[in-house]
């Protein structure tokens, strides 16, 4: 049986992005010395966790040039889907690599919805009560709402559809006790 995964904002061959730095001054990525090493482990560790058969959707910021995508993609396990991020500009070369690209994916009956950036609480809808979005790297929300699936909270892996599960249940808890 398939396996339900989300990850986001992987930004392969982002060089630059190993100059990002926390509020503390602190690097954001800083296991990595070279992009290629951070490439070379995001892709281990999706494969590690990943079988062909599963479903991966990536919410957006998958790699920051045409030739990285051509090179990372079809070396990544899984059916994927892609919740477009803004640094997502080769459209045409990412459909080659993902069975659907949207803006936001609804999982009306689990009760969430995936984008990349993080949506207001007044755009959830159909007893939407969790967020899973990227975009917003090392920071957190601090609201149980929201669910940043972003790699640098996670050892640079996707994550596994039961562990949105149990952030829904604890939205759904904490908006009870919120109303």
């Amino acid at each position: 049986m398939p396996e339900i995964f989300f990850v986001s904002d992987t930004h392969f061959s982002h060089a630059n992005i190993l100059t990002f730095v926390r509020n503390d001054g602190t690097p954001v990525r800083p296991e990595f010395s070279t992009v290629e090493e951070m490439d070379e482990y995001m892709i281990e560790q999706w494969n590690s966790y990943i079988r062909p058969q599963d479903r991966v959707y990536h919410l957006g910021d998958v790699a920051m040039n045409t030739p990285a995508i051509s090179r990372v993609m079809p070396r990544l396990n899984g059916n994927k889907r892609l919740c477009l991020g803004n640094h997502d500009p080769d459209v045409l070369a990412l459909r080659t690599h993902f069975k659907k690209i949207v803006l936001w994916r609804i999982f009306k009956d689990e009760g969430f919805i995936c984008s990349h950036i993080p949506l207001m609480p007044g755009q959830f809808r159909h007893k939407v009560v969790l967020n899973v979005h990227g975009h917003i790297h090392q920071n957190l929300i601090d609201d149980p709402r929201y669910f940043n699936v972003c790699v640098e909270h996670h050892d640079y892996r996707p994550v596994h559809m039961d562990e949105v599960l149990q952030k829904v249940k604890e939205a759904r808890e904490w908006t009870q006790d919120h109303e």
